[in-house]
Formats: structure tokens, C-alpha cells, sequence
């Protein structure tokens, strides 16, 4: 799997903002202005239709897979617990629709590697009792909250900005540790995604009740939505619902990559720094995207698991660039299928953006709970450059947002120098692909580094 090196024509617009008198804010260290692309930006949310089956596959959490709790010939209903998440760092598993277990077998996830997966023959949409699947927006914010974190963990819900991280773990803050702010990303830097976009438009009311019951969940007084200014419409209408709701702004932010990263925003939107090797809830602060808000409003709201999600599928060449709400287990293949098709001169599909996405090996992976978008790209714009020597012109370190020196660390990953790498603050690497874009030799730095993190982290779980 190969990072992309993102060279596509296009433009980039930076609108003024809507009140003259807002400062926009950004974070200072590095960072690079890709051409964000976002062909399906006015493309509103549809709703794909269920397929005739789903492949659930059970690694979708970071942490511990959960325990399988249904067997080959089971029925099930839409919202059934598939999988138990029984280890602290793990996330319950539902069915994405009615039907009949076919197996559990292996399947081929994003990274090209094979994972267990329950193969569900959908029957059907027969939803487990006490799921509320109306239309109507409720907002009942006298839940306790130890109420809260307990529906969260039972909805499964992780991180939707791609780390997939438990939210109920998140939620809960540290003893002796403060949640001052809640930090919402709707910042969306990765370029041709929009998923968010759309989600903040036309989901906003849901989304800030989601936000109010999180700083409830984190005793959080205020929670601040980060979003780039080249999302006015996003940014003007938060604004006007977040004035019924109290404690929650919107921060209007300067375009620039990688502003989604954790640290950058919490600089970005509180001008706090997070040192390196620790969390944000060492400077007073708790991330989350507006997936995972809007998920939380229908985990505590409604009583409904994460069996659906937003996905953007995109690409230039494609007839019909999309945002699709989506059952988990989805095959890609059907979502590029309703987006018109592909494209007879597609060169890559693309799980994620260009930045950081990878290159899939079939389009017949399956959705999961961290899947953003889908980009299909041409050779032309997807093809690597033959590498060349590196000159030693320093822009990989000046664009590095983390401040490292990403050619050391690249070279010493190649020569197997992890104790050093560990040594040069390669865990603190965001793995953006910053570096790899501005390189003007078409170094492969950001494989190496991906390289040297999972290398270095190894060594020293086994050293503790």
C-alpha cells in the first residue's frame, strides 16, 4: 500500500469571512496547501440502499478486537450485538441489517490483509426493539452522565475521523485531569472529502445536541468547533444554531493541512500545545470529530448503534461525485456503483483521501466504522516519479507540522535504526504525508516513516 504523492491540478479558494470582525486562526509549525478538490462539496447526503450482503468485519476499533457472539445459520435483526468489546480499549459490533449469517470467515480489510468477518445474507431492515427510527429530533439532556458514557459503549462508537479510537473511553477523563474544552474537528483538510462537510449542513441540530451531552459526559463547560474557512456555509450556519445552545462556538480557521491532526487543532482553535508523547487532555482538552458527535446524539438520543455512516466517494473522472449514508459492510464496489461507476481509466481506488488514504487492493473491501471517503484516480494523477537523491533542501522539516526531521527518520528506518528513531521522536509523527508531498527528490518518506512507527512501537511494548 502506497501513500500517494498528491499532484492534481485544481483550485483553491479562500473566502472571506463572514463577520469582518472574526479573527481566523491556524497553528504556526509547518504545514503545506494541497489543492483541495472538493468535487462533491455541494452533493447533499443519500441514503444508499441496503445490499444483499454485508461483510462485518470485527477489527474495527483501535485496540482489542471485540469477542464474536453469533454463529454460522443465526438470524438477526438491524442493531443486534454481533461482537462484544470486552477489553477496556474495544468497541461492540452490531448488525447493519436484518438477516441470516452465511458464515464467519476471513476477509480481505483496507489494508489488504485478512481479517474475520461475519457474512450477513440481508433479509431485510427489522430493527431491535427500544431503537427509536423516527425522523423527529429530540433533545433530552437530563441524561446522567454516567448514562451518557454507558450508551455510548453500548452504541460501539469510535472515533469517525479515520483512528477509530473507543468514544466511551475518551470520555472518560482521568482522575485527576480537567476537560476545560471540547474540541470538535469539522475542520476537514484531507482534500476531495467532504462527508463532514455535508454532515455539519444537514445534520447541524443533531450534531450540537451530541456536542452538549459530550461536555456533559466530560464536565466540560465549553466546546469549540474548529472549521476551515473554506466551509462558509458550514461555519455561518453553526453559528447561528449554536446561539441556542449553551457554552458552544464556532471557530473559524485559516485552509491549511494537516489542521485535522489533534495537536494542530488544539492549537489552532485554543492556542495550547500538547507535549510531545502526551494527550490533549494534558492541556485541558478533549478531541472529537463531528462524526462521532452525531453519532453520540443517536447512541444516547435514540438508543441506535453505529451501523452507518457518511462516505464520500470522488474521484476526477467519476460521473457523479457523492456522499453516501451507508450501512456497515457495504462493499465499495456498490458504492462506486451508485456514483455513477468506474471509470474505464481508473488507475487507483483510493480508501481515504490522497494524503494520507491507501491504495485498495480490491473494491471488494468492505465498509467499517473508520471509512471517510472513497477517491478513484487516474494514472496521470496517482503514478510515483522514480525517486531521486536527496538534496538536502530542508523542506520536509520545514513543513513537518510535528517538527521533526522526516529525511533522519526515513533513513533510519531504512537502515533499521529504530532505538535511534525512538530516539528522534518518530512516535510523534502524524504520518500527514506533509513531508512526502513538498519532497522535490519523490522520496517514499512517508512509507518509511509509517515504516519506523510500527517498528519502534513494537520495541518498546516489548520492552515494557
Amino acid at each position: 500500500m502506497q501513500q500517494l504523492l498528491l499532484r492534481l491540478p485544481g483550485h483553491r479558494i479562500y473566502p472571506k469571512c463572514m463577520n469582518s470582525n472574526t479573527m481566523l486562526t491556524t497553528f504556526k509549525m509547518g504545514g503545506v496547501h494541497p489543492p483541495e478538490n472538493k468535487l462533491s462539496a455541494k452533493a447533499a447526503i443519500q441514503r444508499l440502499p441496503l445490499p444483499k450482503q454485508l461483510i462485518v468485519t470485527l477489527g474495527q476499533n483501535l485496540g482489542v478486537a471485540p469477542k464474536l457472539l453469533v454463529k454460522k445459520g443465526d438470524e438477526v435483526k438491524t442493531g443486534q450485538l454481533l461482537a462484544r468489546g470486552e477489553a477496556f480499549i474495544s468497541a461492540n459490533i452490531h448488525a447493519p441489517a436484518s438477516g441470516k449469517i452465511a458464515k464467519i470467515d476471513d476477509a480481505l480489510d483496507a489494508s489488504g490483509y485478512r481479517r474475520q468477518a461475519i457474512f450477513i445474507d440481508v433479509t431485510g431492515d427489522e430493527w431491535i426493539e427500544d431503537v427509536d427510527t423516527g425522523s423527529s429530533i429530540i433533545a433530552d439532556l437530563s441524561v446522567s452522565k454516567e448514562d451518557i458514557i454507558a450508551r455510548i459503549k453500548a452504541g460501539g462508537l469510535v472515533g469517525l475521523g479515520g483512528a477509530t479510537f473507543p468514544t466511551h473511553v475518551k470520555m472518560m477523563v482521568p482522575n485527576g485531569k480537567k476537560a476545560e474544552y471540547l474540541v470538535i474537528n469539522g475542520v476537514e483538510c484531507e482534500p476531495f472529502l467532504t462527508s463532514d462537510h455535508r454532515l455539519m449542513l444537514e445534520r447541524g441540530e443533531e450534531l450540537l445536541i451530541g456536542i452538549s451531552l459530550m461536555m456533559k459526559a466530560i464536565d466540560a463547560t465549553r466546546a469549540i468547533i474548529g472549521i476551515e474557512n473554506n466551509k462558509p456555509d458550514a461555519i455561518e450556519h453553526l453559528r447561528q444554531l449554536s446561539s441556542k445552545f449553551s457554552g458552544i462556538s464556532v471557530q473559524a480557521l485559516k485552509v491549511k493541512y494537516p489542521q485535522g491532526g489533534e495537536k494542530q487543532l488544539i492549537k489552532a482553535a485554543v492556542n495550547r500545545e500538547v507535549p510531545s508523547g502526551k494527550l490533549p487532555i494534558e492541556v485541558g482538552c478533549v478531541v472529537s470529530n463531528v462524526g462521532t458527535a452525531f453519532a453520540v446524539y443517536e447512541a444516547v438520543q435514540k438508543n441506535k448503534p453505529l451501523i452507518e455512516r457518511v462516505v464520500t466517494v470522488t474521484g476526477d473522472g467519476l460521473a457523479a461525485p457523492s456522499n453516501f449514508l451507508v450501512r456497515i459492510g457495504t462493499s465499495v464496489s456498490e458504492l462506486i456503483q451508485a456514483a455513477g461507476g468506474l471509470p474505464d481509466d481508473t488507475a487507483k481506488i483510493i480508501n481515504g483521501g490522497p494524503m494520507m488514504g491507501k491504495a485498495l487492493v480490491s473494491s471488494d473491501i468492505p465498509v467499517v466504522k473508520g471509512s471517510s471517503g472513497i477517491l478513484l484516480l487516474k494514472a496521470a494523477n496517482s503514478s510515483r516519479k522514480m525517486p531521486k537523491s536527496c538534496i538536502r533542501c530542508s523542506k520536509c522539516t520545514t513543513v513537518c507540522p510535528m517538527g521533526l526531521e522526516p529525511f533522519l527518520l526515513a533513513k533510519l528506518s531504512k537502515l533499521s535504526l529504530f532505538d535511534r528513531c525512538e530516539n528522534e521522536r518518530i512516535m510523534d509523527c502524524i504520518e500527514c504525508g506533509s513531508c512526502q508531498f513538498t519532497c522535490p527528490s519523490m522520496l517514499p518518506l512517508l512509507d518509511y516513516l509509517r515504516l519506523g512507527k510500527q517498528k519502534t512501537g513494537n520495541l518498546i511494548r516489548t520492552r515494557k
